[in-house]
């Protein structure tokens, strides 16, 4: 969909030291200090356990789940809450929700699915859920489609925010899924200031936006105070910064300029080491925050 017209519609190694120190002075004295999180399906590893060490190990605050929890056993839930606690972990945002705001007719199923999620969260004390758009539905007009995902967004969001859960909306570039509605992040905006909840705003994946379009930092800077949660991961091949096309020191000197403390979630495969490849990517978007952040 053309986006102007949807508008209309609506290092534990030399590295780390160097640069921890480089960002030390401002990053501990600022208001603005993120944590760091990992999808964990990204790292491929044997057991979940090893999964959240490698984060511990890097100096992650935070992991994402999809899917996991729906098989943990009560005992395996307690066991593993209880490690990541021990591991200064926290969970900070479920995916998985089999349920799509943008589909016109479904408020009641909709609503009835994230009530429940919600409840899923609240038990592994997780204070966020994303949800996705569904898919473009043919000889439906999109102003129908935009229509049911501010009112269905708007219900979520007070049942939502009756749990004390944030919802955060994922546009998924058409590369990766040709039929989804939701494919823009100026899209997603768009949405979340109609529905006007202050728990309901956008996980800015900056991935699929460079895919979808581009322009990645414009965007942050106009919606800041909608963006929820960030997604790291370079194009092409879904791998750490430094790897690809987008300039992501620059990206990191714009979250810390606008003073985004939130979560920045890592969602990349991996290249080498986990634990160093995660480190790597947490020092330097540190030190590139600190520097957005000194005045001049």
């Amino acid at each position: 969909m053309n986006r102007r017209k949807f508008g209309q519609l609506v290092a534990a190694t030399a590295l780390e030291g160097a640069l921890l120190r480089a960002g030390a002075q401002t990053a501990a004295s600022s208001p603005s200090t993120p944590r760091f999180s990992c999808e964990i399906f990204t790292l491929k590893l044997d057991s979940f356990d090893r999964c959240i060490e490698v984060v511990a190990e890097a100096g992650y605050q935070g992991v994402e789940l999809i899917g996991y929890f729906q098989k943990w056993t009560p005992e395996e839930q307690r066991r593993l809450m209880a490690k990541m606690r021990s591991l200064g972990l926290v969970i900070d945002m479920l995916s998985g929700l089999q349920a799509s705001f943008a589909i016109p007719g479904q408020t009641e199923e909709f609503v009835k699915r994230v009530t429940a999620h919600c409840h899923v969260a609240k038990g592994l004390e997780c204070p966020q859920i994303n949800v996705k758009s569904g898919k473009r539905l043919e000889g439906v007009d999109p102003k129908v489609q935009i229509a049911a995902a501010v009112d269905n967004l708007k219900r979520a969001g007070d049942v939502a925010a009756e749990n004390g859960i944030n919802i955060v909306i994922e546009p998924i570039d058409l590369l990766e899924s040709p039929t989804i509605f939701l494919t823009s992040v100026q899209e997603g905006f768009e949405i979340v200031r109609a529905v006007n909840r202050p728990n309901v705003k956008v996980l800015y994946d900056f991935y699929h936006e460079q895919r979808a379009g581009g322009n990645l930092i414009e965007k942050l800077e106009k919606n800041i105070d909608w963006v929820g949660l960030v997604h790291i991961a370079d194009v092409p091949g879904r791998h750490e910064p430094g790897t690809g096309e987008i300039d992501y020191r620059n990206i990191y000197r714009a979250l810390g300029k606008l003073h985004y403390n939130r979560f920045i979630g890592m969602e990349y495969f991996p290249t080498t080491d986990p634990v160093a490849s995660l480190r790597k990517s947490r020092i330097e978007a540190q030190q590139a925050m600190a520097e957005g952040q000194r005045p001049g």
